[in-house]
């Protein structure tokens, strides 16, 4: 099989629309129940806290702004909230992905078996148990990959003027290749492709994944869509895997042998 000329023409945006549609498809709401609730509890409470606290925390950091920048201090302020909403949405959202995770690879294991028409995995407890440590670690890989080179650009910050200026722009960019893998490494990982395959994957379609995940990042800071906006992420980066990056990993043989093996487990 190949990827058709049709499915390369759509872009990020197609499929993070795609999300939104395919949220409330009979069979799969049930699926989506549980990361939704993570989600909801999660992103709410952060939230609502945060936005009681940017009061305190804004004058703090333009505290920290030279006097003769005075005059940038109307460019400067709404870049240091941006900066602390993008923060701590990314951080939170990452949070609730951490504990959510099994469920969010269930989603994308029966959405992507009811686009495909293939018969869905069981689904059980023991099944869900057993993946526990593989997805754990896999968690874990993205998160030594975020950290170093998230505070590269928190030092950014200390750097008045040029740093303070530059740093909400490159994390925004950041935080959306971030989201683009997290969110598409649900598929990834259900069918064993590695962490660093699963990224030169997304590195050949950048610019889509980067349009997916600024989209998935924008949404983060939206009070009420922010907290359905991490199974509808899921839904739209299982939509991309089935028509772009399907092909590449998995035959129909492979899948026979991954339920035969589950059957007689």
């Amino acid at each position: 099989m190949s990827v058709s000329q049709d499915n390369n023409r759509r872009n990020g945006v197609h499929y993070f629309v795609q999300g939104w549609k395919l949220i409330s498809l009979p069979g799969i709401r049930r699926f989506v129940a549980l990361p939704l609730l993570v989600n909801i509890i999660l992103m709410g409470g952060t939230f609502w806290w945060l936005f009681s606290k940017l009061g305190e925390w804004i004058p703090a950091m333009m505290a920290h702004v030279p006097r003769w920048l005075d005059w940038l201090s109307y460019l400067l302020w709404p870049l240091a909230v941006i900066s602390v909403l993008l923060i701590f949405g990314y951080f939170f959202s990452t949070l609730a992905n951490l504990i959510a995770s099994p469920f969010s690879g269930l989603l994308a294991e029966q959405l992507e078996a009811r686009l495909t028409g293939k018969a869905p995995p069981d689904v059980s407890i023991w099944e869900i148990t057993k993946d526990l440590p593989r997805i754990m670690k896999r968690e874990w890989q993205k998160l030594a990959y975020y950290l170093p080179r998230a505070l590269l650009l928190l030092i950014l910050y200390f750097i008045p003027a040029v740093g303070q200026t530059l740093a909400p722009v490159l994390w925004f960019f950041f935080s959306a290749w971030m989201l683009a893998i997290q969110y598409c490494d649900y598929p990834f990982d259900n069918h064993k492709v590695s962490f660093v395959e699963m990224r030169r994957a997304l590195k050949r379609d950048k610019v889509d994944n980067l349009q997916f995940g600024s989209l998935v990042s924008l949404f983060t800071l939206i009070p009420v869509l922010n907290l359905v906006i991490l199974p509808v992420s899921i839904c739209g980066a299982t939509a991309m895997w089935v028509d772009r990056y399907r092909s590449r990993y998995v035959t129909d043989n492979d899948i026979a042998k991954n339920n035969t093996v589950r059957h007689s487990v």
